[in-house]
């Protein structure tokens, strides 16, 4: 196999910066704290929230782009409106959401993002000092996290049911060793997928991968979640 030396770079994932110097044939391969894979962004201190804060500011674009040729005619019903949130906002909002560890802050981040688009669906404001739950609730919306959420644990469902050698599963199943640095560790994506599990469905850690792996239980436990509202 033949590399061509002009495109790879590397990057080391670590909470410190780390050098790591790589060479093909003789040639030094640029070392780069952050890259972007199939329109994701990884950072070589493993957080997400830069990408998260990336997608929104990316959707955001796209709503103002859409208010002022398209959302904002009055000849355009309340049900086109939503079909446009649903199929163009909310998937370039949340690509790549399956890899997302949801922290407090993104959470506030992403339910702001997304009442800014079903405000201007509804004709409300902030003014108006209506509930974003009650606008959800009358434009028969669910709330976003929750379809990510529910999005995440059916990866997990997919995850740990690959056969041995894929390398998403290789990757979820590696122990890396050493020591821990100092002060509170972070959450792990493993970790983030037993809370949302224990949350929503009641299972505990030790028992999540076995059910996870039968897929009419695991089917019949994502039905236990709140069910996506009817049209308002």
């Amino acid at each position: 196999m033949r590399i061509n030396t002009s495109k790879p770079e590397t990057m080391v994932l670590c909470r410190k910066k780390v050098d790591c110097s790589l060479q093909v044939r003789g040639e030094s391969l640029p070392q780069t704290e952050e890259f972007k894979y199939l329109g994701l962004l990884f950072m070589s201190e493993g957080r997400m929230e830069r990408e998260i804060d990336r997608q929104i500011g990316t959707a955001s674009e796209v709503l103002r782009t859409l208010y002022r040729t398209v959302v904002v005619k009055r000849e355009l019903s309340q049900k086109a409106r939503l079909s446009i949130y649903q199929s163009i906002y909310v998937p370039i909002l949340t690509y790549g959401h399956e890899l997302w560890v949801v922290t407090e802050k993104t959470r506030s981040w992403i339910q702001a993002a997304e009442m800014r688009f079903l405000r201007r669906v509804s004709g409300l404001t902030l003014r108006d000092r209506v509930r974003s739950s009650d606008i959800r609730e009358g434009l028969g919306v669910e709330l976003l996290l929750l379809r990510i959420e529910r999005s995440q644990l059916r990866w997990f469902g997919h995850l740990i049911r690959m056969p041995p050698g894929r390398f998403p599963r290789e990757v979820f199943q590696a122990r890396p060793t050493g020591k821990r640095s100092r002060g509170r560790p972070r959450t792990r994506w493993r970790n983030y997928i037993s809370r949302l599990a224990w949350e929503h469905l009641g299972v505990p850690q030790e028992e999540l991968e076995g059910l996870a792996g039968d897929r009419e239980v695991r089917t019949g436990l994502l039905s236990l979640l709140p069910p996506r509202p009817g049209p308002g």
